[in-house]
């Protein structure tokens, strides 16, 4: 009788409504979709600058996601990766609500820059305050109106300019329900990342705000396996967190690969200045003293060095550009106990994703 009565009651708690969210003083109603635009302030041409935020509120109860990108103004492909992901289908019906932030450095994003005009960086100045910097406002603006609203967040990022990262979940895992959605996210690598003072994973995890950061890419450039990951981790973490159900596929689809989890990183860094080559890819493997993942030289190619890791690992991320500075970091690697499966994980990864049955831009995205 009493185990009867606690799926009544569950059945019941499954069929409660929603309730309704007020951000920036415009509701969002069960069964609502609302674009709002957050007041930000004004530019010096005395033009008002708006933050752009989409919220889907779904008819039945639900927790509450946000998802913001664009937080460094260069870094575009979470801006894709939100533009996709708000036309899937079952995002019509799904449990919760849903925030979608695709710019929250307006200032950044207008002129291509990771930074702000006085060159702070945004995701260093949070929480914030009403009264401090312009980085300080924009940062306690999107705290208050939709990260303190919030359960739980996802962040998208890519690699700094000039750098790029594989495809990869930072995370506290010390948490028990965080590494249960950065496992769900579905990247091949993750990364049990400190809290950084000022940045928004560490103002949200201290509010009780569980986070994920997705890194992949590189900045002011689209990169396809990067948006396709990035669309397909969130709505896994959405059927996680019971917003959206699972897809029955009547042919059963290969499972993703479990990502492994590193607990350290570091950075090769460049022994001299001059004309660098890098030979390796984000993924590769790499031999403590003995691959050689790439060369220095002057441009004559008189003086040459090569260039090896101190330690076993997989490159998750690397400089771009060919001209560096001696003690430049070249190259981001991540130490397993088994490097070897994990650089087998990073192959199947890109496979999947390049094979998937996954929509190309221009499409209505149905179920993935």
């Amino acid at each position: 009788m009493k185990s009867f009565e606690k799926v009544e009651s569950a059945k019941q708690k499954s069929r409660r409504a929603n309730q309704p969210i007020c951000i920036g003083g415009v509701w969002v109603h069960p069964g609502e979709r609302k674009t709002i635009d957050l007041d930000a302030g004004r530019l010096y041409t005395h033009a008002q600058l708006s933050m752009p935020v989409q919220v889907i509120c779904g008819r039945l109860l639900g927790p509450v996601l946000f998802i913001s990108a664009a937080i460094h103004g260069d870094e575009l492909n979470g801006v894709e990766i939100l533009r996709r992901l708000l036309k899937v289908k079952s995002l019509n019906r799904m449990r919760g609500t849903l925030i979608a932030v695709p710019i929250v450095n307006l200032h950044g994003f207008i002129h291509g820059s990771r930074y702000l005009p006085d060159r702070r960086d945004l995701n260093r100045a949070f929480p914030g305050s009403q009264d401090g910097t312009l980085a300080g406002r924009t940062a306690h603006l999107f705290m208050q109106e939709v990260v303190m609203q919030s359960d739980v967040g996802v962040d998208l990022h890519t690699g700094a300019i000039n750098r790029s990262n594989l495809p990869q979940i930072r995370a506290d895992l010390s948490d028990p329900f965080t590494l249960s959605l950065a496992q769900a996210f579905a990247t091949p690598v993750i990364l049990n990342a400190r809290l950084r003072k000022g940045s928004l994973r560490a103002s949200a995890v201290k509010e009780g705000i569980p986070i994920l950061l997705y890194e992949a890419g590189e900045a002011l450039r689209f990169d396809e396996v990067a948006i396709r990951a990035g669309v397909r981790g969130i709505l896994n973490v959405m059927r996680e967190l019971g917003q959206i159900a699972q897809v029955v596929q009547k042919v059963p689809r290969p499972k993703a690969s479990r990502a492994v989890i590193s607990h350290k990183s570091f950075w090769v860094r460049a022994p001299q200045s001059g004309i660098f080559r890098s030979l390796v890819n984000d993924g590769a493997r790499v031999l403590a003293n003995q691959t050689c993942v790439g060369v220095i030289s002057d441009p004559f190619g008189v003086c040459e060095k090569s260039i090896y890791s101190p330690f076993s690992g997989i490159v998750i991320g690397q400089m771009k550009l060919p001209l560096v500075n001696e003690g430049e970091g070249l190259f981001h690697i991540a130490k397993f106990a088994r490097s070897d499966l994990v650089a087998e994980k990073v192959d199947v990864f890109h496979e999947q994703i390049l094979k998937a049955n996954l929509p190309y831009p221009h499409q209505t995205i149905p179920e993935l």
